[in-house]
């Protein structure tokens, strides 16, 4: 009996310094990526304005073929938008906020169900030499929640993977059209 009060007593106090831990901890994430291009930013853009575009690159799409989209608003740049249904990769919405052709685009994140699910990022293509450097970004807040803040600390593992992966298929895409 007493060994199982004491681990009791320990699970208790390991939770209660995580939480007193995770307030301490930052409010902010930031996830960025860059890659090289050998295409110019005029052949990468085209895949990148418009949300139909996306699903030919991004990882998730490709991880749930059966995700449900329905896209909205603009049919590219500044206010596009689109929302998907997915089991595997959850449900959320996303919005172009900015679009300054062919070097930059701003877009909204959104995860209704997750506390702190709204996150802003963009994709920068720079011509470099020959090619372009292009960089997918985002980030987002955590609030005020402990157990959250502790979720910011494995943002980059969690996504930067992801960043690769599209930023490669892009790539892809893009070098070959050249």
């Amino acid at each position: 009996m007493r060994i199982l009060i004491r681990l009791m007593a320990g699970l208790a106090l390991v939770a209660v310094l995580l939480v007193c831990v995770g307030w301490f901890l930052p409010a902010r994430y930031a996830v960025s990526r860059t890659v090289m291009f050998a295409s110019p930013p005029e052949k990468i853009w085209p895949l990148i304005e418009s949300p139909r575009e996306w699903a030919r690159w991004t990882v998730w799409n490709q991880r749930d073929p059966a995700m449900k989209m329905r896209y909205s608003g603009a049919e590219r740049g500044a206010g596009a938008a689109w929302a998907w249904e997915s089991h595997s990769e959850g449900n959320g919405r996303m919005t172009f906020t900015a679009a300054d052709a062919p070097r930059r685009l701003a877009y909204r994140l959104e995860f209704p169900d997750f506390e702190g699910g709204t996150n802003t990022g963009e994709l920068l293509l720079v011509p470099d030499g020959k090619g372009t450097r292009v960089t997918w970004s985002m980030q987002g807040e955590m609030g005020g929640n402990p157990i959250l803040r502790w979720f910011g600390l494995l943002m980059d593992r969690m996504v930067g993977p992801d960043f690769d992966g599209g930023l490669a298929r892009l790539r892809t895409l893009a070098d070959s059209a050249t």
